[in-house]
């Protein structure tokens, strides 16, 4: 996804082990509840037990319904959104954005967003033999669908102030190759795309929204992203400012970064809602992460630390809000 731009622009199914087989993850709390560091984790690991989920392959199917199964454990607003659309080279896709609502009848409302697919091609690994192999995506999709997925869990034991509207983006990576001779920045974030312009129901609106993307690695560094703070300078500070309260400060670093191509783009754009993006961008390292599409992006570089460092933040700021 995610290109730097240089200007502006749980019970779980299959009862799968948190902890390396310490535990199983939690049900469905019967109130309020802490943000689990172990079931997002959990979360993280079922999806990349599916394998790669590239779009039109039996483990997007297959992790396609899962999603559905495991969201209409903590609400019955689950809906799945099929789309159809075309790839940087040209090939026809075929796409599932998913979305759960929490409190589908209150007006006010906010947004939480990840993508689910993962990237088809490891074209930034140090190897050229892996270029064309699929990614596995632990950090690069997982694990922000695995913070949503647990943030899910726990909101279905209260009744925020605002509605909430979790929605998984598809295709979000099928990107143009790095080989690729041709210049085609939107062809990033194809379900985010079209959920922008055409939202599961006609005229809906959010307060804001917040995506999540790479928020699983070890060592992870939020900044201020660009693109976010020249549409969303209100959302960043707010997330900020609560990281910081909650001593997640290591993490959400008061640092501004490039402006990248990711799913907020479209959602702020087509949808006209203010969203900011967490992302693992660090320009003192050069950018993304070692592992960004490559195929070392495995569950071996997922850290509990930092799933639970923003999921805890963003689970605060849904409950801060009035």
């Amino acid at each position: 996804m995610k290109r730097s731009l240089t200007v502006t622009a749980a019970v779980l199914l299959f009862a799968a082990a948190a902890c390396g087989g310490q535990r199983a993850a939690p049900g469905p709390p019967k109130g309020p509840a802490e943000f689990d560091a172990d079931s997002a984790y959990a979360f993280v690991k079922r999806q990349v037990e599916f394998g790669p989920r590239v779009p039109g392959t039996p483990a997007h199917a297959a992790c396609a319904d899962w999603f559905v199964k495991t969201l209409r454990q903590w609400t019955p607003d689950v809906a799945v959104q099929e789309f159809k659309a075309r790839a940087f080279d040209g090939r026809p896709l075929e796409g599932k954005n998913i979305i759960a609502a929490f409190d589908p009848d209150k007006k006010d409302r906010l947004l939480l967003c990840a993508h689910w697919d993962s990237r088809p091609f490891a074209d930034h690994d140090p190897d050229p033999a892996n270029h064309f192999k699929p990614v596995m995506g632990a950090n690069d999709g997982a694990s922000g669908v695995g913070v949503l997925l647990e943030i899910a869990r726990c909101l279905s034991g209260e009744r925020p102030a605002l509605g909430v509207d979790i929605v998984l983006f598809d295709l979000e990576d099928f990107g143009e190759h790095a080989n690729w001779r041709g210049s085609s920045p939107d062809s990033w974030g194809l379900g985010s795309q079209h959920w922008s312009k055409n939202p599961h129901k006609p005229g809906y609106r959010a307060r804001f929204g917040i995506l999540l993307d790479m928020v699983g690695g070890a060592g992870a560094v939020f900044p201020h992203e660009g693109t976010s703070l020249y549409y969303a300078p209100a959302v960043v500070r707010k997330i900020w400012d609560t990281a910081r309260s909650l001593g997640h400060g290591k993490y959400f670093v008061d640092v501004e970064s490039d402006t990248l191509i990711d799913d907020h783009v479209y959602v702020n754009r087509f949808a006209g809602i203010p969203t900011a993006d967490i992302i693992d961008y660090d320009g003192r390292r050069g950018g993304f992460p070692s592992s960004w599409h490559t195929v070392g992006d495995t569950l071996d570089k997922i850290d509990r630390d930092t799933l639970a460092a923003v999921g805890r933040t963003v689970l605060a700021v849904v409950r801060r809000e009035k």
